[in-house]
């Protein structure tokens, strides 16, 4: 039985037919004379058209169906019109987050082996001077001014008369995106994604939390805005750079609610957890937004308690739960983990994420270190017993680009199916909801049997001056000597030997506290701890880890 056309932007078509005059998405300008905000807007016609002309612009160059296109463009109306474009054109859209760094970026999309780039006019000059590093990119598209180098221009295909409704026929099991991974526990690896898991996500999210079309969504990750125009909702893009979610401007963010009566939004904890102290310092609030979402790294019970304090008296922050490779796996609301899961929290139970998603299928295994061939392989632990978590359902990815021995590791057979490996720690309580406790790679192997991040660093981050902490292993795995790394708030650093006396009096006080620290003999402070770009809240706990054994 051949299987019927999948194709995920169809999902903005039937909006556009439904709702053709609403706004689709909303881009910031510059200030007027009177110092009000102006904004760039397309209603979900507009959008349809625009994302039809893109699609038939590459058809008319040439660019074949399957083609993987490099997409560098800043977030906007230009690129969710670009994602809608390549989309229906049946093209294969790679992703990467610029704000990884150069040699990441430049090492992805070597990896990734573009067809093409459609992208701003500094990416253009910067692939014309790598060009052996792209030899099979010849379908270039200039987002913007065109300089030295040939290739069409999205202006060109705007300009085209519009010949009606593209939606190349795709299949579900058909390429759609190659998305990079944050490369937390490794380099970045590109994940490909297929038309029927964009469109298992859109459905999945939409369900879960009740998004309605009509509602406003202020998305801190652009391709976020791409969920928002499947499901009907308003996408009003925030003034901030999406590579520095730690350096936003709290103003700016309150300014697009305030103008936009936005309902809801998703962005990176680092991003709540500026806005949050805001409204708290300044007594401000976001009257008319009733679901907050937020995902990436565990979110504090402090910045879940600020949000909840400044939105709407009737509304909640969720925090979804998953991973590049498998999203949307669980998630759980801040009045439940407020009321219930963050006193444990501190007491070093993990991080409550919540219960799955109805499509998702789960379980905890004995940890296992290496490949592990089948599902018969695996030992499934009980209630409580931590292990890794590993997942199954139709949002989860197959594969990752060129990296077979990658493959091996993270999939496990399952007759014609298989599970994915999330990498992930921890262990189902009494309802099945899952208690993260850090990665599988990051837990310290000690003479005494392992010692896992979270539960350990939650104990130290309840001294009032702790930021945040990070527990690394020294040594050979076995044999590892725990080290607690600690970075103070700002303004908190120890300065002279009798603050620093003083410091690790109280932190070793607190990790007797605990018989999950008891063993924890060595501190360390740290200016800032390195952490992953996208988020601004995975630590980077291999780099700190060869950074203390450099100091013991």
């Amino acid at each position: 039985m051949t299987p019927s056309p999948c194709n995920v932007a169809g999902r903005l078509t039937a909006m556009a037919r439904a709702m053709p005059d609403a706004v689709a998405v909303v881009e910031p300008l510059d200030y007027d004379r009177r110092g009000r905000r102006r904004y760039r807007k397309f209603t979900f016609r507009e959008l349809d058209e625009d994302s039809d002309r893109i699609a038939r612009g590459l058809a008319e160059r040439g660019v074949p169906r399957g083609s993987r296109l490099a997409l560098l463009v800043r977030p906007g109306v230009d690129f969710i019109s670009l994602v809608f474009g390549l989309l229906k054109a049946g093209m294969v859209s790679i992703l990467i987050d610029p704000g990884m760094g150069r040699r990441n970026l430049v090492r992805c999309l070597e990896e990734a082996e573009p067809e093409g780039f459609v992208a701003i006019p500094p990416v253009h000059a910067v692939r014309v001077l790598l060009r052996r590093r792209f030899p099979a990119a010849r379908f270039n598209v200039t987002v913007g001014r065109r300089w030295f180098w040939g290739g069409a221009t999205l202006g060109q295909f705007r300009r085209r008369p519009r010949a009606g409704s593209e939606l190349a026929p795709t299949r579900s099991d058909d390429p759609a995106a190659i998305i990079f991974t944050t490369g937390s526990t490794g380099p970045p690896k590109g994940v490909l994604y297929t038309h029927g898991i964009f469109d298992t996500q859109v459905e999945e999210i939409r369900d879960f939390f009740g998004i309605k079309p009509g509602e406003i969504d202020l998305p801190g990750f652009p391709l976020f805005g791409l969920f928002n125009c499947a499901m009907g909702v308003t996408a009003v893009i925030p003034d901030m750079d999406p590579s520095r979610p730690a350096r936003v401007d709290p103003e700016k963010i309150l300014e697009a609610v305030d103008d936009w009566r936005v309902t809801q939004t998703f962005c990176s904890p680092a991003i709540w957890n500026r806005v949050g102290r805001y409204c708290q310092e300044h007594g401000r609030r976001m009257e008319t937004v009733r679901r907050v979402l937020s995902s990436g790294a565990p979110v504090p019970a402090h910045v879940l308690e600020r949000m909840k304090a400044c939105i709407h008296p009737e509304g909640d922050v969720h925090t979804p739960y998953g991973a590049t490779e498998s999203l949307p796996v669980a998630s759980i609301a801040a009045s439940e983990v407020l009321a219930e899961t963050a006193a444990q929290t501190e007491r070093g139970a993990g991080v409550c994420v919540g219960r799955r998603f109805p499509r998702i299928r789960w379980k905890v295994i004995r940890i296992v270190d290496g490949p592990i061939e089948s599902i018969d392989r695996t030992e499934e632990l009980p209630q409580g017993a931590i292990g890794e978590l590993i997942v199954q359902g139709p949002v989860v990815t197959r594969e990752y680009l060129h990296r077979p021995a990658a493959n091996r590791d993270a999939k496990i057979a399952d007759g014609d199916g298989f599970w994915h490996r999330m990498g992930d720690a921890g262990y189902f309580d009494a309802r099945e909801r899952f208690w993260f406790c850090g990665r599988v790679a990051h837990r310290i192997l000690t003479p005494a049997g392992p010692m896992y991040t979270i539960p350990c660093e939650a104990i130290f981050n309840r001294h009032p001056e702790v930021f945040r902490s990070a527990l690394v292993g020294v040594g050979s795995p076995g044999q590892q000597v725990p080290v607690m790394i600690v970075e103070p708030r700002e303004g908190h650093m120890p300065r002279g030997e009798a603050e620093r006396a003083a410091w690790l009096a109280q932190l070793r006080e607190l990790g007797r506290s605990s018989p999950l620290t008891q063993a924890i003999e060595h501190f360390l402070f740290h200016e800032s701890l390195p952490v992953d770009i996208r988020h601004n809240a995975k630590i980077f706990r291999e780099k700190l880890a060869v950074w203390a054994a450099e100091r013991l």
